[in-house]
């Protein structure tokens, strides 16, 4: 399975970094989806983890499911709430003007496992 490091993946992407996080680990696949729920009951950690939301329980179960880098999608950034302790819980916090389903067919992203129900095969 194909890996990039989450700063090679960002300056490819030209993702816009809102919070700084271990930009040398590494992920093997995307995990896509805005339903928390969803998001807690997979298998994404270690994943990529492309969404809208913006507030701060996605950094909560990030942090919870290990997901070492969240990527906003459609233009959206984080929530006020950008200074709290759980978004610096060394995750990578970044941003796309690309839609969702977009940056997950991302040239990169292609090469990686994708965990969605709406991109499985």
């Amino acid at each position: 399975m194909a890996s990039v490091r989450i700063s090679e993946l960002c300056a490819e992407i030209d993702a816009k970094v809102h919070v700084l996080g271990d930009m040398d680990r590494e992920v093997e696949r995307a995990a896509v989806g805005d339903l928390l729920s969803f998001v807690m009951g997979s298998d994404a950690e270690g994943a990529a983890w492309i969404t809208v939301q913006t507030h701060l329980i996605v950094a909560a179960v990030a942090v919870l499911k290990g997901i070492p880098i969240k990527i906003i999608a459609s233009g959206r950034a984080p929530g006020r709430n950008i200074s709290s302790p759980v978004f610096k819980e060394t995750r990578s916090t970044v941003g796309l003007t690309l839609r969702i389903l977009s940056t997950a067919t991302w040239y990169r992203f292609a090469t990686l496992s994708i965990l969605s129900p709406f991109l499985k095969e």
